[in-house]
């Protein structure tokens, strides 16, 4: 049996996790999805790098991922004061097909994301991905 939380503060993790999707998938964010002094903190594999303001830190997801996209899967927990929402993403760039797994803890202060976390697992192209799928039989997707 599985039990949904329905509180103001879990309706609102819902809400913004899905406005966070949707800007993933477009790189449009809905007005108020971040607070105006959003920091963002970005790990990525081999590098760290961080945001302080809304605008910032939609322009170091631009210049990472400039191609819309698609979230094919998530998983979204609510927690006490925001939530944590674990994606695949997949999208088209220099000519190939590209898929990664993020990792989003998001802190959620008066009905917006004011601070993000963001561990990335790396970009892979086609063909890691088709490596991958030839070397490794995943339990779960």
């Amino acid at each position: 049996m599985t039990t949904t939380v329905t509180t103001p503060a879990a309706d609102t993790a819902r809400l913004l996790a899905g406005q966070l999707i949707t800007f993933l998938e477009t790189g449009v964010a809905a007005d108020g999805l971040f607070a105006p002094g959003l920091f963002t903190d970005f790990t990525m594999p081999l590098w760290r790098l961080q945001a302080d303001t809304a605008d910032a830190g939609v322009a170091l997801r631009a210049a990472g991922h400039p191609a819309v996209g698609r979230v094919p899967r998530h998983r979204l927990d609510v927690m006490d004061g925001g939530f944590v929402l674990e994606v695949e993403e997949t999208w088209q760039a220099e000519g190939d097909d590209w898929y990664c797994r993020e990792l989003f803890r998001a802190d959620v202060v008066d009905g917006s994301i004011r601070e993000l976390a963001v561990y990335c697992a790396g970009d892979w192209p086609s063909s890691l991905v088709a490596e991958h799928r030839a070397a490794v039989s995943l339990l779960r997707p």
